[in-house]
């Protein structure tokens, strides 16, 4: 096969496509993973205790806790990621505490989401952004 200087380009212009596709792409589909775990429902802000790192060193393992007095489910996103769904915890009747942690790999800087139903169907949200750095230096 001859590779020319025209296949190179057209291969690099689509890598350089691929690359900076911009991360409201991967959001478009966390927000469409909420609509699904809500049905499409409002969802009101606190009632949900999301704890990550501000700043993340290494993004292959950013430890994550949340908690919801009162859940039955849980669901965690990382919005930047290509594949925002992270997990979905479901607690019986018989469960100790509605908490769970645990870690998550991020693909860059972005905003981790937790939302939690309720048991009486409302569904509460909590938030927090997260910093990956490159190597411990602030990229």
């Amino acid at each position: 096969m001859d590779f020319t200087r025209r296949d190179a380009l057209i291969l690099g212009a689509g890598a350089a496509t691929a690359a900076l596709l911009p991360v409201g792409v991967f959001a478009a589909a966390g927000d469409e993973d909420i609509a699904a775990f809500t049905g499409g429902a409002d969802v009101s802000e606190g009632g949900v205790e999301l704890t990550a790192p501000e700043i993340a060193e290494n993004g292959n393992t950013v430890p994550v806790a949340v908690s919801a007095p009162g859940a039955t489910a849980i669901m965690l996103l990382a919005m930047g990621n290509p594949s925002p769904r992270v997990a979905t915890f479901t607690f019986g009747p018989l469960a100790g505490a509605q908490a769970a942690s645990t870690r998550i790999r991020l693909a860059g800087t972005q905003e981790v989401v937790a939302i939690a139903k309720l048991a009486d169907g409302s569904f509460a949200r909590a938030s927090s952004n997260v910093k990956v750095t490159i190597g411990g230096c602030g990229g």
